[in-house]
């Protein structure tokens, strides 16, 4: 198979060292040769798995998962067209063990193709990571001049994790995370919201 690219889509703010980027169109076009290379990919791991080399095909996968975000829909297209529904399902949780920026992307990237149920299942797969982790990930993001995918990755975390664990959150800037926590808790439910809040104002984070 011909050499593909390897992910560059995780903006880089001042947490990280790097220029903050342009936000991402909602909807970007898809790559010249997203389609070939996964249609390549599909019959490679056909090829594989008929000969019975299992490993050889998870590691296929993997490098699948590490192309650029905006590869992931195409993958995902053709992955489910030719019936290897379990392939995509395990590509979408090596992406997941990604770093949380570039989780990001690629959860941003299923949504704008219309695979809005996959970028979900992306980010709470995702979610299982420190609170540090996600909470320095979110002000990047934010600073990277994508607060969409920000939201949509502390959302997320809020949703599946405890509200203690939402608090915990915010030890890396409280005056910026507090206020998006408690936005993305009430989106969650009311009964989230004051569990939420109980649990900021436990760590020193609200007020009485």
């Amino acid at each position: 198979m011909p050499l593909l690219p390897v992910a560059e889509d995780v903006p880089r703010g001042a947490r990280y060292g790097g220029a903050a980027t342009e936000a991402v169109p909602e909807a970007p076009p898809v790559p010249e040769g997203a389609y070939r290379a996964a249609r390549d990919t599909v019959a490679a791991l056909g090829r594989l798995r008929a000969e019975g080399r299992g490993g050889d095909a998870h590691a296929l996968i993997c490098e699948a998962a590490a192309r650029p975000a905006a590869w992931l829909p195409a993958l995902a297209d053709e992955l489910n067209r030719s019936g290897a529904a379990a392939d995509w399902a395990t590509l979408l949780w090596e992406v997941a063990s990604q770093p949380a920026l570039r989780l990001a992307a690629a959860a941003e990237a299923l949504v704008a193709a219309g695979r809005r149920d996959d970028g979900g299942q992306l980010l709470r797969q995702g979610s299982f990571r420190s609170a540090d982790e996600i909470a320095d990930a979110v002000l990047t993001l934010e600073e990277a001049g994508t607060p969409d995918r920000a939201r949509a990755l502390l959302a997320a975390f809020v949703q599946v994790r405890s509200a203690a664990d939402t608090a915990a959150c915010a030890v890396l800037d409280p005056a910026r995370l507090v206020p998006m926590l408690l936005d993305a808790a009430r989106d969650v439910s009311p009964a989230r919201e004051r569990d939420v809040v109980h649990a900021l104002r436990v760590a020193g984070h609200l007020r009485g």
